[in-house]
């Protein structure tokens, strides 16, 4: 897959800026559109019953938009823009997914509830529900760039291999892969299936990764990658994403956890 077309979303919060430089910066590597997608709740962080009025949304969106377009500018490039009229989170949340149909990669940041401005689940249910990729930026730390050092969290399963697909535009040049295959201790003889070879896969389009048997124990899978991740000070995890269950082999927990804990620019897809 070629990236093309990139949409990051925009709000009032001070790591917008983060995310934006790391579109801008694809979008030049890549060649690609990008464009800016605002998006915010009209309550005031967890309130259900404060919400801002509509000229205050009008002035924190025009703003947003003088900065975005300005930062466009300085990074030699045409951005597009796009705003999402204001309403309730429900409405936020299935527009966004929408919107993100039409892109080959979105930029999402961390919840942070710090800062409230938009919903927190909006990450988890737009990668389910989109059918596109999603590069997610952690609320905290610098991440000026992404795909040098990547980690990709392997299991076999359907989301995993979409993600693995997903993840090649930003994979190509890195300068390691790390390939963690998650399984659990084998309880009988080898199935019916040839010897199925995921690193011989990456290399044959140009991915050189470095293969690692994880096997699911006392040390769960989050942590065992997370670990690791901090190990080889990877800047990009790529995995796939599956509601209630989160990383590979996971027995309880959640994708929403796994994105309260992310330490690194995560790709998801599902």
């Amino acid at each position: 897959m070629a990236l093309k077309e990139l949409l990051v979303h925009v709000d009032s919060g001070a790591r917008t800026t983060e995310r934006r430089d790391l579109a801008f910066l694809l979008a030049r590597r890549f060649g690609a559109q990008v464009s800016g997608w605002f998006a915010e709740n009209e309550a005031l962080g967890a309130s259900l019953v404060g919400r801002r009025g509509r000229s205050d949304m009008d002035r924190a969106a025009e703003a947003a938009r003088l900065a975005f377009e300005a930062s466009a500018r300085a990074a030699g490039l045409e951005a597009g823009w796009w705003r999402l009229e204001p309403g309730e989170p429900r409405h936020l949340i299935d527009h966004t997914t929408i919107r993100c149909r039409y892109t080959d990669l979105a930029i999402f940041g961390q919840h942070d509830d710090r800062e409230s401005w938009v919903p927190e689940e909006l990450v988890e249910e737009v990668v389910v529900g989109c059918g596109r990729p999603a590069l997610v930026v952690p609320a905290f730390g610098r991440f000026p760039d992404v795909g040098k050092r990547v980690v990709v969290a392997w299991d076999g399963s359907r989301e995993a291999a979409r993600a693995l697909h997903d993840g090649l535009p930003l994979m190509r040049e890195a300068q390691s892969v790390t390939l963690l295959a998650f399984q659990r201790p084998s309880a009988g003889p080898p199935g019916p299936l040839p010897h199925l070879d995921v690193a011989a896969h990456l290399a044959a389009h140009g991915v050189t990764a470095r293969y690692e048997r994880v096997f699911v124990g006392e040390l769960g899978p989050t942590d065992t990658l997370l670990n690791r991740c901090a190990e080889v000070g990877a800047d990009l995890i790529v995995m796939g994403a599956r509601p209630q269950r989160g990383l590979p082999l996971q027995d309880g927990g959640s994708l929403r956890e796994l994105l309260r804990q992310m330490t690194a620019p995560v790709l998801l897809s599902h």
